[in-house]
C-alpha cells in the first residue's frame, strides 16, 4: 500500500509513477531553511522509504533559488545554539543541516538533486549525500560559513571531498566564493547543466530510468554499500559486505526474475519490496552515537 502523503508548511511533496518530487518551498524567502524544514525533510524522507510505490526521490525548489542557505532572520544570534537554546555554553547541540544530511544518507531510494537556482550554504550541503546533481544554467553554489563567521556543516567535511575531491573542497571552503554551474560540473559537483525549462525533465528522465529497470531492493542496498564504504579502511571491508550482499540476493525472488526476464527479452517484474524484504546481515539504519 502506497503511504499516506504528508502535509507541510515548508515543502511540497507528490508522488507520480513512481518517482517522489520534494520541493522545497519558502519562494518568497528563497527557500531558505528553518528548524521546520529540516523536520519536514527528515519526515519526506520517512516517507519515501516507508512507500514502496516510490522507486526514486527528486529534491528541488520553488521559485528562483533551490535554498540561498539558513534564515538569517534571528539576525546576529541565527548560529548562536547557546541564545536561541538558552543553554548552557559546554553543551554540544546537533547541527540541524547534518540532521538532514544523515537522513538523507540512510535513504532507502536512490535521491536526486535538481538544483533550479541558488545553492549556498546548507543550501549546497544538504545535497552532497544525494546520489545524482543536476543544475539549471542559473543555479550558483557556495560554501560561504567563513564568510559568515562560522565553519562548514550538515557532515560536509565528510561529504564534500569524498564528492569532488580535497583540492576543491578547501579551495570552496577557505575562500567562501560563490561559483557558477559550470565550474560545479567541470570539478564534478553536479552531472548535468541544463537550461531552465530542461532541468526537471532532465531529472525525472534520470529518475525514470531508475524506477523503471532497477529492484528497489538492489538500488537500496547497493547507495547504502558505496556511501558507506567511501569511508572503509580497506577493501577488504567492502569485499565482506559485498560477498554477503551478493549471496543474499542471489536466492532473493528477484535475482530469479531479473535472470529470467533477461533470458526471455521481456521486462523485468521486480517482487520484492524495500518495506519486507532488505536483507538482515546489515543494519542499514545503524548511526554512530553522537556523543
Amino acid at each position: 500500500m502506497p503511504a499516506i502523503s504528508p502535509q507541510f508548511e515548508t515543502l511540497r511533496y507528490a508522488v507520480e509513477n513512481g518517482i517522489a518530487t520534494v520541493t522545497l518551498h519558502r519562494p518568497e524567502k528563497l527557500n531558505a531553511f528553518t528548524d521546520t524544514m529540516m523536520q519536514e525533510i527528515i519526515t519526506a524522507l520517512d516517507t519515501t522509504d516507508a512507500d514502496d510505490d516510490v522507486r526514486c526521490v527528486v529534491f528541488t525548489g520553488a521559485g528562483r533559488a533551490f535554498c540561498a542557505g539558513a534564515d538569517l532572520s534571528s539576525g546576529a544570534k541565527s548560529f548562536n545554539y547557546d541564545e536561541r537554546h538558552d543553554a548552557d555554553v559546554d553543551t554540544v547541540h546537533r547541527d540541524s543541516g547534518g540532521l538532514v544530511a544523515l537522513r538523507i544518507f540512510r535513504s532507502l531510494k536512490p535521491v536526486i538533486g535538481a538544483v533550479n537556482g541558488a545553492a549556498v550554504g546548507i543550501g549546497m550541503t544538504m545535497q552532497l549525500p544525494m546520489d545524482i546533481r543536476l543544475a539549471s544554467t542559473h543555479a550558483r553554489f557556495g560554501f560561504v560559513f567563513g564568510r559568515r563567521g562560522i565553519t562548514p556543516e550538515a557532515a560536509s567535511s565528510w561529504f564534500l571531498s569524498r564528492v569532488v575531491g580535497t583540492s576543491a573542497a578547501l579551495e570552496w571552503c577557505c575562500t567562501g566564493r560563490v561559483f557558477d554551474a559550470d565550474e560545479a560540473l567541470t570539478r564534478g559537483l553536479v552531472r548535468s547543466v541544463h537550461a531552465p525549462e530542461d532541468l526537471l525533465p532532465a531529472a525525472y528522465a534520470l529518475a525514470r530510468e531508475i524506477a523503471d529497470n532497477v529492484a528497489p531492493v538492489s538500488a537500496a542496498i547497493s547507495r547504502q554499500m558505496i556511501w558507506r564504504m567511501a569511508g572503509a579502511s580497506h577493501p577488504m571491508e567492502a569485499h565482506r559486505l559485498d560477498s554477503r550482499a551478493v549471496q543474499s540476493r542471489g536466492r532473493s525472488r528477484d535475482a530469479a526474475e531479473g535472470v529470467s526476464a533477461f533470458l526471455e527479452k521481456r521486462h523485468a517484474r521486480f517482487p520484492d519490496r524495500v518495506s519486507t524484504d532488505m536483507p538482515d546481515f546489515f543494519d542499514w539504519r545503524n548511526e554512530p552515537p553522537f556523543l
